[in-house]
């Protein structure tokens, strides 16, 4: 209504300050979101006031009120009937706007919808958390520049917006299911909203096959988070989890999704070829069972279609499990110069496993060691100190 990010955020605090001062007092309304929105709208109308260079602002503003019945809660009581996942999808379609670049838009609406930090948004793009600032503030500074008007696109320009709302739902899920900081191995609740909104959105485009697999490869993931955290906490890594406490309900979800994606021509897209990979694991009963050989095949193709030195690294995981660890290390040692893995720390944290298959203790203890000191991720970090001491226990012994 605004027009303005900035100004947005600062009324949605101002808002939330109001609720911290006043609800403790008079007690949590019946519907906190429309009180909310209300104090938001009520401080916006003051702001205008007082500024007369606002004033066409202000009556544009004025006018939404006055449709809304000079902001009676019963009437948002009613347009929040809605599925809230609907209004949430409705927003990240605003913020993925064209005028951005695809980074910037993406980066904004993480930070803005998806509650993660610059420094989360960061290690998913695997630049320094410094461009990932700068390009928020570019991206509210463009949008406000160019008189963007915040509405939700139609037609060919919905489609347009796809694949960026996808890679935001991605982004949110993935730093659930691996936080990148804190003390919990997991965020659960962020990997529950991003299924929300992908299962939303495979309804709303259901002849989108790459929206299906996105749907899929999150079912499928989403599906071992019993399996990946002990009761007090600790990660197990996949090939440690319990298979008995893997989710079939999420699994036989994911599966389906992925055959729909199938029925649709859409296989061969970037959420296609990652949902297959999870469903190799899916489908195996135990570790050993595990389609390697198909594993690296699909990786092979992610890495045409998108190359990555992260889906490099994934290959290479699955072609030191194919056909053995020294494999495996020889294309991880090619790695060791990308200046993107330079701080990531699965690539000390993988030549360091390597190397420990390989017999080679001394070096895989320096190279773990130097991956915990990479994560900041507290339970992450306990778990590769773990394997580091471990590492110079089998040394000493051997020596």
């Amino acid at each position: 209504m605004v027009r303005d990010i900035s100004l947005a955020e600062e009324l949605a605090q101002d808002a939330l300050v109001a609720a911290l001062e006043q609800w403790p007092e008079s007690g949590i309304p019946d519907n906190p979101g429309a009180w909310l929105m209300a104090a938001a709208k009520h401080r916006a109308i003051d702001m205008f006031r007082r500024n007369k260079r606002l004033e066409r602002k202000h009556e544009e503003l004025g006018r939404e009120l006055q449709s809304q019945q000079e902001m009676a809660v019963p009437d948002f009581e009613n347009a929040l009937d809605d599925d809230i996942g609907d209004d949430l999808l409705r927003l990240v379609f605003i913020s993925c706007h064209p005028v951005l670049s695809t980074e910037a838009r993406v980066a904004l609406t993480l930070r803005l919808l998806g509650g993660l930090t610059t420094e989360e948004i960061a290690r998913a793009f695997l630049v320094p958390e410094p461009t990932v600032a700068q390009r928020i503030v570019r991206a509210k500074r463009t949008l406000a520049e160019e008189k963007i008007p915040f509405e939700v696109p139609r037609g060919d320009e919905l489609a347009a917006r796809l694949s960026s709302v996808l890679e935001v739902i991605y982004l949110v899920f993935n730093e659930g299911y691996s936080a990148t900081a804190g003390d919990d191995w997991m965020r659960p609740t962020l990997c529950e909203e991003a299924l929300r909104l992908g299962r939303i959105l495979a309804e709303l485009a259901a002849q989108e096959p790459e929206v299906h697999s996105l749907v899929a490869l999150m079912e499928i993931q989403a599906s071992r988070a019993k399996a990946r955290v002990s009761e007090s906490g600790e990660p197990i890594l996949l090939l440690e989890q319990n298979r008995g406490q893997w989710d079939q309900l999420l699994i036989h979800r994911g599966l389906a999704a992925l055959d729909r994606a199938e029925k649709l021509g859409g296989l061969r897209g970037t959420y296609a070829l990652q949902a297959a990979i999870a469903a190799c694991h899916a489908r195996a009963k135990t570790a050993e069972e595990t389609d390697w050989g198909r594993i690296v095949a699909l990786y092979e193709a992610l890495a045409q279609l998108t190359p990555s030195p992260v889906v490099e690294l994934n290959r290479a995981v699955a072609v030191a499990m194919a056909f053995g660890p020294a494999a495996g290390l020889e294309l991880v040692d090619k790695l060791s110069a990308e200046p993107a893995l330079r701080s990531y720390h699965l690539l000390p944290s993988v030549r360091g496993e390597l190397l420990r298959k390989l017999g080679r203790f001394d070096e895989a203890r320096t190279e773990i060691e130097r991956a915990a000191s990479l994560t900041q991720n507290a339970r992450e970090r306990e778990l590769l100190l773990n394997r580091a001491r471990a590492c110079a226990m089998v040394q000493e012994g051997g020596s």
